[in-house]
Parts: C-alpha cells; structure tokens; sequence
C-alpha cells in the first residue's frame, strides 16, 4: 500500500468514526453495540421527558429512554436496560423524576419486592406520578399573591393608631383589669394552700385514697365478675356434657321420651274423663251423682234439725228413722 496523501486521510477519518463510536457507547447514546432488556411503561404525562434521557435505579444510571409514542390515549415510554446487574422485578415501579429544576428528567425504577420475579423483555412496569412540576409552580404562585395581598393590607395600617387603641382601652379598664388580676392572684394563692375546692382536689390526700379504694374496689368487683362468668362457663359447659341433674334433664334422650309418653297418656286420661269414660269419668260427667248427693245433706240437715230437741241417747234411733 502506497503511503499517500488519500491513504492517510483515509485511515484517519476510519480513526475518528470509531473513537466517536466509542465516545458513544460509553456515554450511552449509541446502545445498538450492545443487547439490553427492553421494558415500557404508560404515563398520563411524560413531563418534558425525551428520547436518550437516562433511566436509573437507586441513582445509578442502568439504561436510557428508547422511544416515546402516544398509545391506549396515554404515553408508552420504551427503556432499554443495559446494565445486566440490575434486576428489575415485576412489581418495580417506574416513575419519572427531575434531575433539578433546570436539569434533565430521567426515568427512575424502584427495586421493588422479593415476592416479584424478575421482568421479561418486553414487560409492562407499574407507573407512578408524581405531581406535575408546573401545576406545583402555579399553585406557589398563587399562595405568592395571596401573601402579597395580606402585606399590601398590612402594610396600609397605621401602628402608631393600633398602640393608641389599645393604650386608650387599658386606660379606661385599668381599675377592672387591676381587679381581675387582683381576684386572679388570690385565686392562685388559695389554690395553692389547699383552700377551696380546687386546691382540695389538688392538695389533699384524702381524695387520692378514697380514689384509689375506688379504682381498688372496682378491680376487685372486676374480678369477682370475670370469676363469676368463669363459673357461669363451666356450669353451662358441665349442662352442656350431660353432667348433674340439669344436665340430665336437658341431655338425657330417656327422660325425654318417658316425659312425651307420660304427656301423652295424661292427655288420653283427660279426654276418657272428659268423654264420661271410667269411674272418674263417670264421678265428674254424671248429674245423678250429684242430685244423689243433694238429696243426702238434705236428709242430713232434717236429721240435726230433730236433734236440737232430743237427748243424747236417742240421737242414734232418730237418725237411723229419718235416714232409712
């Protein structure tokens, strides 16, 4: 190869496109040199963020922002992760920061938690929002008017007439202000001895303990009715297992079918003796029975009417004769 003019130029532009290729790739702008992990995220607002803006986490820098493009009437940002040591997981979350107020706006994943798995190529981030940055400048520019409002109010009044009000108001009130000060200080003063009822309520020492028996006593009853509901428990808990006699009652099957049956043949006696059924029966629902019995006191009433007259010996013929 001939050393010629051309030949140097030549090799030295071939130079110079490869060290800028270089200067490239180490700065990140040229990332088709090396593979990544592409990931994307959609945001309502991307907040000034470009093509070639960083991507980080944790400060550091792990790739750049591929593409912007409007998608699903939002904005679908692509990243291209090129550090390798970066694990980005499926619940990271993506969230566009400010470098500074007039810095660069970057991408900034999260590491987000062991219980997700490690992203694929092409997966979808949660994003993030973060209050936009003008809509914040706005609203301190409003609080900024409405201080500057409030001074401008201010700053219309006279002081020295402020002072000259209240001078004149404590001027005329000196006599009720020295009294309530006066009234404020005895007050003070009484509380302090113990005098009154506030300073007793302070002082002594008689209301703590009757306080304490109190709080001591109500304690006590505490106790006792947790140990009452305690044994109220076990009682109903020993019925409930078929032990003592409520126990039985309530759980022997036995005494339940005996009670129905006896239940049941009460109710037969009743409707027999009711139906005029069996001596009894007969005793209640037959009327001769009863006229038979009227008839007897009847006679019997005759009889002792005779004996108001009679003597004693002959009171067993005479009721022998009146009854047969």
């Amino acid at each position: 190869m001939k050393n010629t003019l051309e030949t140097r130029l030549g090799i030295f532009f071939a130079l110079a496109i490869l060290a800028s290729a270089i200067v490239l790739e180490m700065i990140g702008s040229l990332q088709f040199l090396s593979g990544g992990l592409v990931v994307q995220a959609h945001f309502n607002n991307v907040m000034d963020l470009r093509a070639g803006d960083p991507v980080k986490m944790a400060g550091k820098q792990i790739g750049r922002v591929e593409d912007i493009r409007f998608d699903k009437n939002k904005l679908l940002v692509m990243m291209k992760i090129v550090d390798h040591t970066a694990v980005i997981r499926t619940d990271s979350r993506a969230t566009i920061k400010f470098a500074g107020l007039m810095g660069q706006n970057y991408v900034g994943i999260d590491f987000g938690t062991d219980k997700g798995a490690p992203v694929m190529a092409g997966a979808e981030l949660v994003s993030y929002e973060q209050a936009d940055l003008g809509a914040l400048l706005a609203k301190l520019d409003e609080v900024a008017g409405g201080i500057k409002k409030i001074t401008d109010n201010v700053g219309d009044v006279n002081f020295g007439d402020l002072v000259s009000l209240v001078t004149d108001f404590v001027r005329e009130n000196r006599p009720r202000i020295a009294g309530i000060l006066t009234n404020t200080e005895s007050i003070s003063a009484q509380i302090a001895s113990g005098q009154g009822t506030v300073g007793k309520l302070i002082y002594q020492e008689t209301l703590y303990d009757s306080a304490l028996g109190t709080v001591t006593n109500l304690n006590d009853a505490t106790a006792d009715i947790k140990a009452a509901v305690n044994q109220a428990k076990g009682i109903v808990a020993d019925i409930r297992a078929g032990k003592g006699t409520l126990g039985k009652l309530t759980q022997d099957e036995k005494l339940y079918t005996e009670t129905s049956e006896a239940m049941t043949n009460l109710k037969e006696i009743l409707q027999k003796v009711n139906r005029g059924e069996g001596s009894v029966g007969k005793l209640v629902n037959d009327p001769s029975l009863v006229n038979n019995a009227k008839l007897t006191l009847q006679k019997l009433d005759k009889a002792t009417d005779g004996l108001e007259d009679q003597g004693p010996l002959s009171i067993l013929g005479i009721m022998a004769g009146k009854l047969f």
